[in-house]
């Protein structure tokens, strides 16, 4: 009764300011793209509240690059902290372990034991502290086609075998095999 004829999805209107900040980060311009990131996360807590933790995650991300570590943590923090309060522990707990292996190879040993520490706060004390093994999905794209968005198969959200959902656009995102 209600077909579509001939329309295709539309992905979510992306805001210009998303693409420029993967652009910036991509470029090696990590000081802008902190804060390119930074103000967009802070926006999207009252507009989109399911992205503001990717984005403070990339934030974090670009300041440790920039080499301001103390901002780079703080934004990591802000980023786990609200996938914890979302409850979305099993992407808190797969982030956040990228995250301090991340900082661990760089040798932020003491940044990593405090992320480490935030995963562990915003854990449900009877969560298993191993998440599960990632399960095998197809080859995606490596960066998103609307934003430009890093695209990691056992990190983002699946919406069905073949497509999976951008962390930062909403965009949903085929297997290249398709």
């Amino acid at each position: 009764m209600f077909r579509r004829l001939g329309r295709r999805f539309q992905p979510p209107a992306l805001p210009p300011k998303l693409r420029r900040a993967h652009r910036l980060l991509a470029d090696g311009d990590f000081e802008n793209a902190m804060l390119a990131f930074h103000d967009l996360a802070r926006k999207a807590e009252e507009r989109s509240p399911e992205r503001a933790p990717m984005l403070y995650l990339e934030a974090g991300r670009s300041a440790v690059l920039a080499g301001n570590t103390k901002k780079g943590v703080s934004h990591f923090r802000s980023g786990l902290t609200l996938l914890g309060t979302q409850h979305r522990f099993q992407r808190l707990q797969v982030l956040g372990n990228r995250i301090v292996t991340d900082l661990n190879e760089r040798g932020l040993t003491v940044e990593a034991d405090e992320i480490a520490s935030v995963i562990k706060n915003n854990m449900p004390t009877n969560q298993i502290s191993q998440p599960a093994a990632p399960m095998k999905h197809p080859v995606l794209p490596t960066h998103c086609p609307s934003c430009g968005a890093a695209l990691h198969p056992h990190e983002v959200e699946w919406l069905d075998e073949v497509t999976a959902e951008c962390d930062y656009c909403g965009s949903p995102v085929r297997s290249e095999t398709e």
